[in-house]
């Protein structure tokens, strides 16, 4: 394939150093205007890139509109590919643009051009302090590296501040603001290149991803599980020297500018059972905003990331089946978008695990840009044969390739009933062991010393559960003692606190006699001499809490009839408060004991 010489062009191009949410990417748009003076028919367009560029370009996407005067109608993107020139120039790698239609000599039209690039910045320095701003280099060419003869030609580059150390100063230079236009430049040849050098301030947040694995399981129970594990670096001028969270904290934007202390996952509307974590476990530091249109979740790192600092962790949420999942004839099919939904991040490699259902058939997987794709298999719980997993792989990646992508498959409804019917089959399995064991004798003798061991045993572990219940019962009582006190001091009734005092005094009696006999039979049990001085001692302190309890209710009806202020009352009952507090933690640590036991 050879360059025509036969088309002259109209450009203009914008340069955009660092947009609004990232700094480390480079967009970069052109606006062409292009003029067909024949006399061949023209029905594609070269696109030209340096190979240093080539090597970070992330995303190209060309469109056209016909245009009279300003340009009307949607945009279109316009198919693209690489190609082999015969006449290529060194160190220059080439696109081809296939045009809606052909254009005839005289002919002309519009092409929009967008290429994002990564890795494009270069911090200068390279190592900074924590009080230090960071500086960053950028390198490019005044003139568009064109494959035609371009007639007229303006750039624009836009900057992130206005805070510019240096730049390459040229004739038809103007500076506003953040912005250096360079401009107009007619009659150029081929080719054309003229170096110019940006030296500027950029705080915004250099992350990057250096591997991002998100992985889609689907259930057709009704739930897509999405799980995205990412390993995470600030790409940015290196830190020395020592970090002050104090200082950090105190003045973020002077003690570390360049840092970024937090990323937003844009995630969709109806997400839920979000969870945040890294590889120590849970993370407190995150916060989830919900609506009717989104579903924003802020995940903040353990530690403000300075450049070159790293971490990595873990966010997952469940969506909806019915949202992402189709049906086309006999074929089911999977809509999502492709990158991460931080659209801060600059993603070095980006893995996409797709798990379908145990059974699935007829794979595809379809994506609006090039990838590489594979299939594995993933054993899951009651799984046979292992999942299909379809795995898409894509190197450089950015939030312009945040776009929906397909995985097509077949899968018969009767496969659903592989999974209940296993778990049927292995329950009715498992009681039909527990009765087959329940029933089979596997004592040597009940004559054996053992097994009589083991039957006393039993026998003391009733007499211990029927002294718990009657200490339960006790506390019980005691519960509604206090509860009367309540009322009284609420109410002023004095009538109603006596009857509940003696209420409580008869059922406590009855309670103290049942529990006679229980120790009584309990110390003539050999085998609970381990346990029956603890079963002792929790009797007695309860007792002793009866008392104190007893006592509480007293003072305070006592005061009550004398017509004692709440506050003299509450005095002269504080220290026994203080009692029973603490005698009720000893019984509730002495019946873990037992249970322990």
């Amino acid at each position: 394939m050879a360059i025509s010489r036969y088309v002259l062009l109209v450009v203009f191009t914008i340069a955009m150093l660092a947009s609004t949410a990232m700094s480390d990417p480079i967009l970069t748009k052109v606006d062409r205007h292009v003029e067909n003076p024949g006399p061949l028919i023209m029905s594609e367009v070269l696109l030209a890139f340096p190979e240093l560029q080539a090597k970070n370009l992330a995303y190209l996407m060309a469109s056209s509109h016909e245009t009279k005067g300003k340009p009307k109608g949607s945009v279109v993107s316009l198919p693209i590919k690489a190609v082999n020139l015969d006449e290529r120039p060194s160190a220059v790698t080439f696109y081809s643009v296939l045009l809606p239609k052909e254009v005839a000599a005289g002919e002309s039209f519009t092409l929009d051009v967008l290429a994002v690039f990564t890795h494009a910045l270069r911090p200068v320095p390279e190592h900074i302090t924590q009080v230090d701003i960071q500086l960053v280099l950028y390198r490019d060419s005044v003139y568009y590296l064109s494959p035609y003869e371009v007639k007229v030609q303006s750039l624009t580059v836009k900057l992130p501040d206005s805070k510019i150390e240096s730049y390459t100063k040229l004739e038809s230079t103007k500076v506003h603001g953040s912005e250096i236009k360079y401009g107009p430049y007619e009659n150029l040849p081929p080719f054309s290149l003229s170096p110019i050098t940006f030296h500027f301030e950029s705080n915004l947040p250099f992350a990057v991803a250096q591997e991002l694995v998100r992985e889609i399981e689907i259930s057709h129970w009704g739930n897509v599980q999405v799980t995205e594990h990412y390993k995470l670096i600030h790409g940015g001028a290196k830190s020395k020297g020592e970090f002050s969270r104090r200082d950090f904290q105190a003045r973020p934007n002077d003690r570390g500018a360049s840092a970024f202390s937090f990323l937003v996952a844009h995630l969709p509307a109806r997400a839920r059972s979000v969870y945040y974590r890294d590889l120590i476990g849970n993370i407190s530091t995150s916060h989830l905003r919900v609506d009717s249109r989104k579903t924003e979740l802020m995940v903040e790192p353990r530690y403000p990331m300075l450049g070159g600092w790293r971490t990595a962790f873990t966010i997952g949420y469940g969506l909806p089946l019915q949202d992402f999942l189709y049906e086309s004839e006999e074929n089911r099919f999977l809509n999502m978008t492709f990158g991460s939904p931080m659209i801060e991040l600059v993603i070095d490699t980006l893995i996409v695990k797709v798990v379908l259902p145990e059974g699935s058939s007829g794979i595809l997987a379809a994506a609006p840009f090039p990838i590489k794709q594979w299939q594995e298999t993933k054993i899951s719980h009651l799984d046979i044969g292992g999942r299909p997993v379809v795995v898409l792989e894509k190197t450089n990646v950015v939030p312009e390739h945040n776009q929906y992508f397909q995985v097509y498959y077949k899968f018969s409804g009767l496969s659903m009933l592989r999974e209940p019917l296993m778990l049927i089959s292995g329950f009715l399995l498992f009681f039909a062991a527990c009765i087959g064991y329940m029933h089979a004798d596997t004592s040597i003798s009940k004559s054996s010393a053992s097994y009589l061991a083991k039957q006393q045993w039993e026998e003391v572990q009733v007499l211990i559960q029927k002294v718990q219940n009657v200490i339960n019962r006790c506390l019980a009582m005691h519960d509604n003692l206090e509860a009367s006190l309540r009322d009284l001091s609420r109410t002023g009734d004095v009538q109603a606190c006596k009857a509940a005092r003696k209420s409580a005094d008869g059922l406590l009696k009855e309670l103290s006699k049942e529990m006679k006999p229980l120790l009584t039979s309990l110390q003539a049990y050999s085998s609970a001499a381990q346990i029956l001085p603890k079963v002792e001692e929790l009797v007695a302190k309860e007792r002793e809490l009866q008392e104190k309890v007893m006592l509480k209710h007293s003072t305070a009806v006592e005061g009550y009839e004398r017509k004692s202020g709440a506050r003299d009352i509450d005095h002269r009952v504080a220290l026994l408060q203080q009692k029973i507090t603490a005698l009720k933690q000893e019984v509730d640590d002495l019946l873990q004991f037992i249970d322990d036991i």
